[in-house]
């Protein structure tokens, strides 16, 4: 495995392996923190994002890449979840599914490097148009504000014009 984690793969190269044929993962790296406790290899870093109620933790930040071809078919949820995951960090789609321990230790024979972080675009974000992007002097005109008080004004003058007529027929 750490053999494996020597290859350092750029992303654009690792987002081209996005079909059945050629299908590649790139998970952020987590490791079991509570198993590495038990093991006696308690570093500072992994002790500090220890969290009571978590046994994983993202304590690398590093993002591994997982050749998941040949496990298309054996897949629970089906290759097109795997597919659709691909060409992006995929750590949140692995993570909201709630792997079992066993699905996490068979990760390790599918793993073929890591990305090259300084390759990864940006992730883009929503952002609400604030109120003080929209341009201030596109106010309504002195047109909409004339017609806003003529046109409400017309239609009761047309419906007092048209009871007085009938009015005057009766």
């Amino acid at each position: 495995m750490t053999s494996n984690l020597q290859v350092v793969h750029p992303f654009e190269e690792v987002a081209k392996h996005n079909h059945k044929g050629d299908c590649w993962l790139i998970i952020s790296g987590k490791m079991d923190l509570l198993n590495q406790l038990r093991a006696g290899d308690r570093s500072h870093e992994q002790c500090r994002c220890s969290c009571p109620n978590l046994s994983t933790q993202r304590v690398d930040g590093r993002f591994k890449v997982y050749d998941v071809t040949s496990f298309l078919d054996d897949h629970p949820g089906g290759d097109e979840v795997l597919i659709t995951a691909t060409g992006k960090d995929a750590t949140d789609d692995f993570e909201d599914v709630g792997h079992s321990d066993s699905a996490r230790e068979m990760m390790s024979k599918y793993l073929v490097g890591e990305v090259d972080s300084s390759t990864i675009p940006a992730r883009e974000y929503y952002k609400p148009p604030s109120k003080a992007s929209s341009a201030p002097n596109q106010s309504p005109g002195i047109l909409a504000k004339i017609l806003q008080f003529l046109v409400p004004l017309l239609i009761v003058g047309l419906a007092f014009a048209l009871r007085q007529f009938t009015k005057k027929d009766q």
